[in-house]
């Protein structure tokens, strides 16, 4: 490759991403959509491998994954709700234990002197606006009618989400194929070989990643609500969700568990429940959920996962969020490559020299 031809790459690389900057507020339907698509793509060539044509495979089984997402919002909306009403109601309480009991103990132990006289006013101001609202679903519709713009946003957002999951799907191996086309004949070969290995490691991360968050959201919600805990499927959720960042779930999940029982009983016992939920959890994950589901062929560092994601976010927001970690494994397979590159070549020393001649 001439010195002309690699800066014409490095200026389109560079072109690319100032595009993908300035795009990111509209581009998160279509990522979102193009994740699906992909996460989706091995069902429908199982379908095909069975004898079914493409589009008859991919509408089953994007009907399959509508009803599942649908009937999961039915059943768990109305639970999240109730537990978010329960949590707004007792929000006199926790404030009445932080003032009561812990700035009490934080003065005495550390000699903090913290003011919080407007906790009972905040407090009274969520809990009436809560009622006032009506629950989760009214309070989000009301927040969004106040602009009809963001409404119209949201709602393009909403439905373009599907439309470009099904056609995404539906010609996704004919995408492939053409961009294979492209290609230059004399690199081809090995960007396929790394776009496999950067399939291998997204397909590990993103279905892997995705079934370990819903397999701890379950174990953190029955093992919290075996606990008795009010807040069970709220904190179990949240922490599930979070579970992506390294630590991060684990440690959201047992500090707002252990603040909540000690707030609900007045004990410190029921907080060790609350470890013992939690210490199973985060044994699962390490011994048999992320082996098995996740595998060790990303080979993410948790300080480079927590970076990403904070990288993508300040970047580009919650579009970022979404492209931090799959960006990230993509980038983790090339520096691999360079990495025996660089081992491989006369720069690291494993090629032999010739010994210099003798000087008369």
């Amino acid at each position: 490759m001439s010195d002309s031809q690699k800066w014409f790459v490095f200026a389109s690389l560079a072109g690319v991403g100032w595009l993908l900057y300035l795009l990111s507020p509209t581009l998160t339907p279509f990522v979102a959509g193009a994740l699906l698509a992909y996460l989706s793509d091995p069902l429908v060539d199982r379908l095909e491998a069975k004898g079914l044509k493409r589009t008859p495979s991919v509408i089953v089984v994007f009907a399959a994954v509508t009803l599942i997402a649908a009937l999961a919002l039915l059943v768990l909306l109305p639970l999240l709700e109730r537990q978010i009403d329960r949590l707004v109601e007792n929000l006199p309480s926790y404030a009445a234990w932080v003032k009561g009991k812990l700035l009490p103990w934080l003065k005495g132990h550390y000699g903090l002197h913290l003011q919080l006289g407007s906790l009972d006013q905040v407090t009274a101001l969520l809990g009436k606006n809560w009622q006032q609202a009506g629950g989760l679903a009214a309070s989000m519709i009301d927040s969004l009618s106040r602009s009809g713009s963001v409404v119209l946003t949201w709602m393009m957002n909403l439905l373009l989400i599907p439309v470009v999951t099904f056609y995404l799907l539906r010609d996704w191996d004919v995408m492939m194929g053409q961009i294979g086309d492209l290609l230059p004949r004399r690199l081809a070969p090995t960007i396929g070989k790394l776009a496999a290995e950067a399939d291998e490691v997204l397909s590990a991360f993103l279905r892997g990643q995705f079934s370990v968050m819903l397999a701890l959201g379950l174990i953190y919600s029955i093992g919290l609500w075996i606990v008795d805990l009010d807040l069970a499927l709220l904190i179990g959720v949240i922490a599930g969700l979070v579970s992506f960042i390294p630590y991060m779930g684990f440690l959201v999940g047992l500090l707002s568990a252990c603040a909540a029982a000690l707030v609900q009983f007045g004990e410190v016992w029921p907080m060790v429940h609350v470890l013992i939920v939690f210490a199973i959890g985060q044994t699962l994950e390490g011994t048999l959920l992320t082996p098995k589901l996740v595998g060790d062929r990303i080979g993410l560092h948790p300080v480079a996962v927590i970076f990403a994601v904070l990288a993508g976010g300040q970047l580009f927001g919650f579009l970022g969020v979404l492209l931090a970690l799959p960006t990230a494994s993509v980038i983790m397979v090339l520096i691999r490559h360079a990495h025996d590159l660089y081992k491989g070549s006369n720069l690291y020393g494993l090629a032999e020299t010739p010994d210099e001649p003798p000087q008369e």
